[in-house]
C-alpha cells in the first residue's frame, strides 16, 4: 500500500511540474518566442522599447492580440507593400520568416509579456490644446488609450510619439489603410483591413501637423493601464 501511495504522489508531483512546464512555456511563448524575439531585438531594441534611427516602434507590453493582428497582416501583404511605407516593407520579410501560425503566436506572446518602456517626450505639442482633439478617438482607442480588441484598436499610451506622428502622416498620405491587396483573405483580415482604412479617414480630421502634434502630446500625458486594451 506504502508503494502504491508513493507511486501515486509520484505521478500527482510529475502532472504538477508538468502543468507548470507547460504554463511556463506559453504564458510568454515559451523558448521559442524568446528565440523569434531575438530577431526583432536588431530592429525594436532588446527591450522591444523601439529604436527612432530605424523608425522601429516600441512593441513591449503591446496586447498578443495585436502583435499578432498586425504581424497577419504583414505576412498576408496587407501591411508592408506602398512604397511611401518604408519601414513597412522592411517588416514584411520579417514576418514572412515567421515558418507557422504557432512561431506568430509565440513571438507575440513574448512581446505582450514584456514590460513597457517608458518614452520621452520629442515633440512638441499642446496637450491641453490636444485633448480636444482626442475626443473622436476614444470610441476605438479608449478614454485612457488603453486600446480595444473588439475594434482592433492598439492601446496608444505608453507608445513614442515620434513613431504615432509617423503613423498619422503615413495614414493622411494613404501610405496606411489603403485597403485589400486582391485575393480572398480571412474575414478576420478583411475586418481589420476596413478599420485601419477607417483610421485613414479619420486621420484627414487632424488638419494640420500642428492638430498631430497636439494630440500626441496629450496621448503622451495619460497613465498607461495594465491590460492593454480589452
Amino acid at each position: 500500500m506504502r508503494e502504491f501511495r508513493a507511486i501515486c504522489a509520484a505521478l500527482g508531483a510529475l502532472m504538477l511540474a508538468a502543468a507548470a512546464f507547460a504554463e511556463a512555456e506559453t504564458g510568454d511563448g515559451g523558448a521559442r518566442g524568446r528565440q523569434l524575439f531575438a530577431l526583432c531585438t536588431q530592429c525594436h531594441g532588446v527591450d522591444g522599447g523601439g529604436r527612432r534611427e530605424y523608425q522601429a516602434p516600441a512593441i513591449a507590453g503591446l496586447p498578443q492580440w495585436y502583435v499578432s493582428g498586425q504581424l497577419e497582416m504583414f505576412r498576408s501583404g496587407l501591411r508592408g507593400q506602398h512604397f511611401d511605407d518604408a519601414e513597412g516593407m522592411r517588416m514584411r520579410p520579417m514576418s514572412l520568416a515567421l515558418a507557422s501560425d504557432a512561431d506568430l503566436q509565440a513571438v507575440s506572446a513574448h512581446t505582450a509579456s514584456l514590460p513597457l518602456v517608458p518614452q520621452a517626450s520629442t515633440l512638441p505639442g499642446n496637450a491641453a490644446v490636444g485633448s480636444a482633439y482626442y475626443g473622436p478617438c476614444i470610441g476605438c482607442h479608449g478614454l485612457q488609450g488603453e486600446g480595444r480588441e473588439p475594434l482592433f484598436a492598439p492601446p496608444l499610451v505608453g507608445q513614442s510619439d515620434w513613431y504615432l506622428l509617423s503613423a498619422m502622416q503615413k495614414y493622411k498620405a494613404g501610405a496606411r489603410g489603403y485597403g485589400l491587396r486582391g485575393g480572398d483573405h480571412p474575414p478576420a483580415l478583411a475586418q481589420r483591413a476596413a478599420l485601419a482604412q477607417g483610421m485613414a479617414g479619420f486621420s484627414q480630421v487632424l488638419a494640420s501637423e500642428q492638430a498631430i502634434l497636439d494630440v500626441i502630446a496629450y496621448i503622451l500625458s495619460l497613465e498607461p493601464s495594465a491590460g492593454g486594451g480589452e
